[in-house]
């Protein structure tokens, strides 16, 4: 189903690469932490030197599930759209409040930024056709580029669809931090708000 699984080790002090390594995935470590947009990033670098007309991303903290990756595929095949992202918000009775109305309010706010309806802007799960990812190599390192990969796709006049996917909390503790990166998204918002002024 899949060509190739490489996990991006974003300076980790764990044993993700060497846990990775032999299930077989190929691994690029970053010594020191970058961000999850850098480390995307680097696995977009790698992957667009290669023969491939998706890339899958999910995150590696237990909340998407392999599984499911095959709904992706099915979209793909289906309607061939250009930029696919799993959405949770279809069954949210596992989704803790605070993040249920985070994601309403976010997911409302950049769908009206992109023209589009985007049912769970906040996802990690995507899939993108290599003709978007020669766009993605923005400013944003952090959890904010995940946000901007959105805006940049719309703008660019790429269609962005949605798959449901499960909603999966365990013990993990989320790497978000509230007030440093919210401020991030709103002087996005704010950038790409004056940009279209502009």
């Amino acid at each position: 189903m899949l060509d190739t699984v490489l996990v991006i080790d974003d300076g980790s002090s764990d044993t993700t690469a060497e846990q990775a390594r032999k299930t077989g995935a190929q691994v690029i470590v970053h010594e020191v932490n970058r961000g999850k947009g850098a480390a995307i990033k680097t696995g977009f670098r790698e992957l667009l030197a290669r023969n491939f007309e998706y890339v899958l991303i999910l995150d590696a903290d237990g909340q998407h599930l392999p599984e499911e990756i095959p709904h992706f595929l099915t979209e793909a095949n289906a309607s061939r759209t250009p930029f696919i992202v799993g959405t949770r918000m279809s069954d949210v009775k596992k989704m803790p409040f605070v993040r249920k109305m985070t994601n309403r309010y976010m997911s409302w706010r950049i769908s009206r930024a992109c023209g589009q309806w985007i049912p769970d802007t906040q996802c990690g799960f995507r899939m993108i056709h290599r003709d978007v990812i020669p766009h993605l190599f923005c400013e944003s390192n952090n959890y904010d580029y995940e946000t901007e990969m959105l805006l940049i796709t719309a703008r660019a006049g790429f269609r962005i669809a949605a798959v449901p996917v499960s909603t999966v909390y365990g013990e993990e503790k989320s790497k978000i931090h509230p007030v440093r990166d919210t401020i991030r998204f709103f002087k996005l918002m704010s950038r790409y708000r004056d940009s279209a002024a502009a």
